[in-house]
């Protein structure tokens, strides 16, 4: 008997499964502590590809991300602001003109306390039927490299981690 049988794998395209990807990960580290991380431009910066995010984070506020002087990755609305546990974006990709045309979806970052660390969920939802993996593949290695600044105060050293980030 012979079945088809498809790997779910970012690096393949093969997830999210329907319009949604979930990406959950455990931090030694406070609530407060990886909500500062989100949202401080500058820590930011350290574990998401050099990408610093500017906002207010205030509901409804936009947010706009990027990499200063070279090029802008992606905008939104911050929908939900609920420090230290929960934001909620939309999200509109900018890095190139098929992500653009992909159109707008979601983020939730929604941290929970588990014991002396916390559960961070990450969930990129609303994606169209035929998602660029450019869209949500990216997520594995931005959540490593948060997860490692965090826990040993070190930069993730992969090469997508410091491709702008002026290490290296």
């Amino acid at each position: 008997m012979t079945t088809d049988v498809t790997t779910v794998s970012f690096a393949r395209g093969t997830a999210p499964v329907g319009d949604t990807a979930v990406f959950e990960i455990y931090i030694k580290a406070t609530p407060e502590r990886i909500w500062e991380a989100i949202t401080d431009p500058a820590q930011r910066a350290k574990y998401s590809f050099g990408v610093q995010t500017q906002s207010d984070w205030a509901t409804g506020s936009t947010y706009r991300a990027g990499v200063p002087d070279v090029f802008d990755i992606a905008e939104g609305e911050n929908l939900v602001v609920e420090p230290p546990r929960l934001l909620v974006q939309s999200f509109n990709a900018l890095w190139s003109d098929e992500v653009k045309a992909q159109g707008t979806t979601r983020v939730t970052w929604e941290i929970e306390p588990v014991g002396d660390s916390c559960r961070l969920t990450v969930v990129h939802d609303q994606l169209p039927d035929s998602a660029n993996a450019e869209l949500y593949g990216g997520w594995p290695m931005i959540l490593s490299g948060l997860k490692t600044l965090l826990e040993t105060g070190e930069l993730l050293t992969t090469p997508g981690s410091l491709m702008y980030s002026g290490v290296g």
